[in-house]
């Protein structure tokens, strides 16, 4: 796409009014662009509408309009949770419009070198330690994207002298045509977002875009234990630096597992010790693995090993990412609302030494669930499903021979439903035991976000 002043007195459209599309109207706006924005929700539930008509910024809520794409756009941006099968889109297409999401728009504001962060699992925590290795640095990192502000927000309030630190999702990638992030760190791919992406192979090919456009003065970081990222070094202009949680490497960040530490390969026959990771702040074999991949980030961008082995001492973790709620009576909760599939389920099982008492279920992607089934029979004691998966890992914990099963099946609403979770799970508890919420599923059968689903259960924790 072109710099968004080049669109002045040109129509653009603005499909889906939540943050970052607001964001996206706003900036078009001041460029002095012919700005509609669109949303399919009804205008009652579009707090953001009054605000952006005041602005002088068409708005048009309850349905897609026919006419709201035609031959005289210049631009589509949508919101990344849209899919590109909705009638505004395939048109766009169809007439050769282009279709971005914000993450394109703010790259062409960003004067800042910009760090992109992808992955199936662990984005979130990764941004933060990222941010915060920096901050401590004195590297004077802006956080943005998933989490902190809308990018297209604060992509043009920053300079050269800052970092732009991006967590990204395949659905902001997708929407990408010139993003060029000077880091570039792939985590992790699982199969995931299927009902949107509708093959592994436009998921992965949407995720590849984070290093599309980078070149050889830039750096991408991959999961060496991972050979789905691997797969990728052929297409890479940039440089490469892996890290490793199974494996010694000559060059990169890895567990090294005589000492049971984080270490730093320097590609000259030195290794710089780094941490042990028994006195890491999170819990859990991911989580070296999310150390690691923050490590590797902080070192290119110049943070020394002290400093990245001080945060990675004091941070405890992200809201709802296998955060502590309570201990009561012996009993102690831990909130995974995020774990939204059957793989970060498994690690965050795995996090903990004994077994326990899960908390699982929610949005039915039409996965059968088997790959729980090893990690059921070994580690978890009781379960308690709900939502519309709630039969099917119920199932599974029959196939693993767990004997403690319950379904939450009639509740009066959603918090209920968690409220009833939190009970029976509590009544299947002792002294010492761990309850944990984490789904393997989506929240949007019952909840609007994982975020609430976590708020929920953090309540009903406290209720008891």
């Amino acid at each position: 796409m072109m710099h968004p002043r080049e669109y002045r007195g040109l129509e653009v459209v603005v499909l889906g009014l939540a943050r970052s599309g607001v964001a996206a109207a706003k900036l078009f706006h001041q460029q002095g662009a012919l700005v509609t924005v669109n949303d399919k929700k009804e205008r009652s539930a579009c707090p953001e509408a009054d605000e952006l008509e005041a602005l002088g910024i068409s708005v048009v809520c309850g349905f897609h309009p026919e006419s709201l794409v035609h031959e005289g756009i210049a631009l589509v941006v949508k919101n990344p949770g849209i899919p590109y099968s909705v009638d505004p889109i395939r048109k766009a297409l169809e007439l050769g419009i282009e279709v971005v999401t914000e993450v394109e728009v703010a790259y062409q504001f960003c004067e800042a070198p910009i760090i992109g962060i992808t992955g199936s699992n662990g984005k979130t925590t990764t941004t933060t330690l990222i941010g915060l290795m920096l901050d401590a640095a004195g590297l004077s990192p802006v956080v943005a994207g998933n989490i902190g502000r809308a990018l297209t927000e604060a992509a043009p309030e920053v300079t050269a002298d800052n970092w732009m630190v991006v967590e990204l999702s395949s659905f902001q990638l997708k929407g990408t045509t010139s993003f060029r992030p000077k880091i570039a760190l792939f985590l992790n791919l699982y199969e995931t977002h299927l009902d949107y992406h509708g093959s592994m192979d436009d998921y992965m090919a949407s995720k590849a875009k984070l290093f599309a456009n980078q070149t050889e003065e830039d750096t991408a970081i991959l999961n060496w234990d991972q050979p789905v990222c691997q797969s990728l070094i052929p297409t890479l202009k940039a440089k490469l630096f892996p890290f490793s949680r199974k494996e010694a490497l000559s060059y990169g960040v890895y567990y090294d597992q005589s000492s049971g530490s984080l270490v730093y390969a320097n590609g000259q026959g030195e290794i710089v010790p780094i941490m042990p990771a028994r006195e890491m702040g999170m819990p859990g074999s991911f989580n070296i693995e999310n150390a690691l991949a923050a490590a590797a980030v902080a070192l290119t961008a110049g943070v020394e090993p002290h400093i990245i082995a001080d945060v990675l001492r004091s941070f405890k973790g992200v809201e709802h990412r296998l955060e502590f709620v309570r201990e009561l009576n012996g009993v102690t909760f831990y909130n995974n609302s995020k774990a939204t599939n059957a793989v970060a389920t498994i690690s965050s099982i795995e996090a903990f030494e004994q077994k326990l008492v899960l908390i699982a279920g929610g949005l039915d992607r039409g996965s059968d669930y088997m790959e729980l089934l090893p990690t059921f029979r070994e580690r978890v004691k009781g379960i308690v499903t709900l939502g519309q998966t709630k039969e099917k890992i119920a199932h599974i914990a029959e196939l693993a021979g767990i004997s403690r099963i319950q379904t939450v099946d009639t509740a009066k609403d959603a918090a209920d439903a968690v409220s009833q979770a939190v009970q029976l799970a509590w009544q299947m508890c002792e002294a010492g035991d761990i309850v944990l919420l984490s789904p393997a599923c989506a929240s949007w059968d019952m909840f609007p976000s994982f975020e609430d689903r976590g708020r929920m259960f953090r309540e009903s924790v406290h209720n008891l």
